[in-house]
């Protein structure tokens, strides 16, 4: 089984703490990175030797919202193919078709219950899986 690359862009600690916990209860075995403000991703992108499987996107950020960062990323040529899944509070159809048409890969609004957490986890796992090998 893969170890999954996973960089988790989100400002809180309860919701960082929620991933952990999903990734563990299903048997994913994992390497995360967190970053917390927006206006570091993309940096952290660039000067990485080898690119994450998968972003996991929130759009409610510190320093620079969600969609700014998912552009900038979209971009960049060595950055465009990266998977991004954004995972937010947002439920709004407009949100979702807008972060869709910028190239997000999964719109997902934040689960409140287990079993929610365990698909969006599913669905995390999936959508790495679909992606040829971005690994450099």
């Amino acid at each position: 089984m893969n170890t999954y690359s996973i960089l988790l862009v989100e400002d809180d600690p309860d919701d960082v703490e929620l991933m952990i916990q999903a990734l563990h209860d299903n048997g994913v075995p994992y390497h995360m990175e967190t970053i917390s403000q927006g206006d570091k991703v993309v940096p952290h992108l660039e000067h990485c030797a080898a690119l994450p499987d998968i972003v996991v996107l929130d759009l409610n950020l510190p320093k620079l919202h969600g969609r700014e960062i998912l552009t900038r990323l979209k971009a960049q040529p060595r950055l465009q193919s990266l998977p991004v899944v954004i995972l937010t509070t947002a439920s709004s159809q407009q949100e979702r078709d807008q972060c869709l048409q910028l190239g997000a890969d999964l719109f997902i609004t934040k689960p409140s219950t287990v079993k929610g957490f365990n698909e969006m986890i599913a669905a995390i796992v999936e959508c790495v899986r679909q992606q040829p090998d971005l690994r450099r």
